[in-house]
């Protein structure tokens, strides 16, 4: 259980430091390769590239969770507590919205790779792989969106949806590492 509760935590901060890791391996290897070796590999390119969009998607739904997105709270956070709600609620209804749509338009988009293969042209895999980042993704995004309106009713809704501690303390939520 400890391990599920670990990965519910760090899921996207696993994913995007792998990604992390793979591009300045990539970028490495072909700086080395090139002027070492003076030869070009061809499959750097294309790894640093999908790995910088599985790092992206994974880092906007890490920022989902962390409550970390632009965001004018001073605003918000001058409002009282029930129309700050109100107003959160509603950009936050928008952002569920958008991410339930970009589900929708990715579905279609990869159904075309799935049914009409095209093959990455160094690596030689199925476009259709590399792709999924976006299904999974705005996944992500959506079910951490939902996942803070759980944690803040349970929570007895003080404040607001997904306020952050601003004083330092940690909270029970992340003391289940």
């Amino acid at each position: 259980m400890s391990v599920l509760r670990w990965l519910e935590r760090h899921f996207e901060e696993l994913i995007t430091c792998t990604c992390l890791v793979i591009i300045s391996a990539a970028v490495i290897s072909q700086v080395a390769a090139r002027y070492i070796f003076d030869v070009a590999l061809h499959w750097t390119e294309e790894t640093a590239a999908i790995a910088m969009v599985w790092a992206v998607y994974m880092g906007a739904s890490l920022c989902v969770r962390e409550r970390f997105h632009i965001r004018i709270m001073i605003a918000v956070q001058s409002l009282p507590t029930k129309y700050g709600t109100w107003v959160v609620f509603i950009a936050d209804f928008f952002w569920a919205a958008f991410c339930l749509f970009m589900i929708r338009v990715s579905w279609d988009y990869l159904y075309i790779f799935w049914r009409f293969t095209e093959t990455s042209p160094s690596l030689g895999i199925n476009q259709f792989y590399p792709q999924t980042v976006l299904i999974i993704g705005y996944t992500m995004m959506l079910l951490r969106l939902i996942q803070t309106y759980v944690l803040w009713v349970r929570d007895g809704r003080e404040g607001l949806p997904g306020e952050l501690d601003e004083t330092g303390d940690l909270d029970d939520t992340e003391l289940h590492v």
